[in-house]
């Protein structure tokens, strides 16, 4: 087999002779460096950090593997560094198996196979979904258990959804409320914190393992070629309309920045501690340049107190009637509020609030939204047990006291045993008392506190600290939920054997836009399409400024100040390429039409989605081949 063949199934090879392989060891032990090569269609050898002469988990250099040779990747000596001499060849050696080569061994060694593997181990998580899918179900079951797989899915697309749409934004918009934040200034930071919690989160989650790097890359970049061009050409088919000229050239100018510089640092294999910030920096300065914008615009027109225009990035919500999550009966409407005043029972209160439907609503609506709500159902049960909700536009800001008192148990509980997947949270303090336990005691001592000092009636003064209580939650739930994402999209990438970058374009792009989509479409069907045409590129801003930004700078540390961006496929290549040409595309086109968008303008951009699809899945079957640099 041919060196540009790449390394073949240890099983599939003789094994060297034992004084051969003696041999071998011996000459590297004598200070020869092995380096790590790149293996072709785009994987890295030895998966776990052993790639371009990276330290590996273990502290030294790649570790020896079959006959002392690095494992997972064939190795070039560094001449000078030890006593073989000659021009630099590459080995002819077996190479240590990565984890999607799993399939290429018979199923009766799957389970050994990942179980020993290093890079089959899932970094955080609840569940092992590699060894569940390997090892738990026979072979024979493989084709349900990725059916499973997939639905499971799909579930954790609807947990992202509905945390991030009834929990996570009501109680960002409630902390924007009490910090009199202006409109603007709460569109372009906490509002679109908030559509894209499901997007930042992944990125973050996902930037946090070597491995599964390149799904943030390739969901960023994938959400950014959708929204740009299925999202803004559906506004376009659905509602032609004449775009605001400046606000859309600044996010355009903003977002082309933004792209050229991810360019950059994947051309450059690495961000640093200074890059990152520079991300966050421009996200920055993207803010000032709104507010700053908006106020000039208001003091031409001279009134400075008007309310937010369409041409503000801010987020359209949901335009469905709003559905009620924990209220009473007072919130469905005058006909069914009581002629007399009446106080409520604890007990009935809590009930009442926890109760995710609205039977009346439940009665008028179709069969497909039963079934959909059904699903929904527990979800919602347990986000109103663990989530406080703080309504700014109601009398009572949504104040239900014993539900809220129990919000002081359960939240603190919730945060502990889903940070680092409960590892903290079963920590036991001097060996005898878990931190649960603590937090138990304190968290119900304080409860009680709170629901004896105050009424059913009337909240505390102190009740917008239950918005920054239910922002912790609701953000640990879908930092939850994302790292479940992340690792059972690794889990089918290495059963189908894709790599994480096609994985991030398609599946994990199109679940967190999907919402958006619907959402943009609604609105513009409704009369707003210069708002939601506004939001297509507002929303991703914040996105790829900041995914990319926070999400590298946690990684980093005081000894390892950077975070390797190697490119995993050429697919890197072509999706950077894509987002740059459809940026340019609507940056010439747009002025050119005088920013009329009509139904021509949409199907260009729609035809143009599906030919970079075709493209992208072709170079990831390697059909179409790209240089890389």
């Amino acid at each position: 087999m041919g060196w540009g063949q790449g390394c073949p199934p240890l099983l599939a090879l003789a094994q060297p002779s034992a004084q051969a392989h003696g041999a071998r060891a011996g000459k590297l032990r004598q200070g020869v460096t092995a380096t790590c090569q790149k293996q072709p269609h785009g994987r890295a050898c030895g998966g776990r950090g052993c790639s371009g002469g990276a330290v590996s988990p273990r502290g030294g250099q790649c570790p020896l593997g079959v006959g002392g040779v690095p494992s997972g990747c064939p190795w070039q000596p560094l001449w000078g560094q030890g006593v073989l001499e000659g021009p630099a060849r590459p080995s002819s050696l077996p190479c240590a198996p990565q984890c999607w080569e799993v399939r290429e061994h018979n199923s009766s060694e799957w389970c050994h196979f990942i179980r020993s593997n290093p890079d089959c181990q899932l970094d955080g998580g609840f569940l092992d979904y590699l060894d569940g899918v390997f090892c738990v179900f026979p072979p024979r079951l493989l084709p349900p258990a990725v059916t499973l797989y997939a639905l499971w899915l799909l579930y954790l697309f609807v947990i992202l959804a509905v945390t991030a749409e009834k929990f996570f934004c009501p109680n960002l918009s409630a902390i924007s409320t009490n910090l009199k934040l202006s409109h603007n200034v709460a569109g372009v930071t906490f509002l679109a914190f908030g559509n894209g919690a499901p997007d930042v989160f992944s990125a973050v989650v996902a930037f946090s393992d070597p491995r599964t790097a390149g799904l943030a890359v390739g969901a960023i970049f994938g959400a950014g070629v959708f929204v740009t061009t299925v999202v803004a050409g559906g506004i376009a088919l659905v509602k032609p309309f004449t775009a605001a000229s400046r606000p859309f050239l600044r996010d355009v100018i903003f977002y082309m920045a933004a792209v050229f510089l991810t360019f950059v640092v994947l051309y450059l294999g690495r961000i640093r501690l200074g890059e990152a910030l520079g991300y966050l920096g421009l996200y920055v300065f993207y803010v000032l340049t709104v507010v700053l914008c908006t106020w000039i615009h208001r003091r031409q027109r001279g009134d400075g107190l008007a309310p937010p225009g369409p041409w503000e990035p801010e987020m359209p919500t949901d335009v469905e009637e709003p559905e009620p999550s924990g209220t009473n009966s007072g919130d469905y409407g005058e006909e069914y509020r009581p002629l007399l005043p009446s106080q409520e029972s604890s007990l009935r209160i809590l009930t009442t609030a926890l109760n995710p439907l609205d039977y009346r609503r439940w009665r008028r609506k179709p069969w497909y939204w039963r079934l959909f709500k059904a699903f929904k159902v527990p979800v919602e049960l347990v986000l109103l047990l663990t989530v406080p909700v703080v309504d700014p536009d109601k009398d009572d800001l949504n104040w239900r006291r014993p539900l809220n008192c129990l919000h002081i148990l359960t939240s603190p509980l919730l945060c502990v045993l889903t940070l680092k997947s409960g590892t903290y949270g079963l920590y036991q303090i001097q060996g005898t008392f878990p931190v649960w336990g603590l937090v138990t005691l304190v968290a119900s001592a304080l409860a009680l506190i709170i629901f004896i000092t105050t009424s059913n009636e009337e909240p505390p003064k102190y009740h917008c600290v239950f918005a920054f209580l239910g922002f912790l939650a609701s953000a640990m739930w879908i930092n939850a939920a994302a790292t479940e994402l992340v690792n059972i999209l690794r889990t089918l990438g290495i059963i189908f054997q894709l790599s994480n970058t096609v994985l991030g374009l398609t599946l994990l792009a199109w679940g967190n836009s999907i919402g958006d989509t619907f959402s943009d479409l609604t609105m513009a069907r409704q009369g707003y399409p210069r708002m939601a045409f506004s939001a297509c590129f507002g929303g991703i801003i914040f996105n790829i400024l900041v995914g990319v930004g926070l999400g590298c700078l946690l990684q980093m540390s005081s000894s390892q100040p950077l975070v390797k961006l190697e490119p995993d496929s050429p697919l890197v290549w072509v999706l950077a390429g894509a987002l740059g040409l459809s940026l340019a595309f609507s940056f010439v086109t747009v002025p050119a039409q005088c920013f009329q968008l009509g139904r021509a303008y949409g199907a260009c951009l729609l035809t143009y989605y599906l030919l970079f699809l075709g493209v992208a899945l072709l170079t990831e079957f390697r059909v179409i081949h790209f240089p890389t640099p």
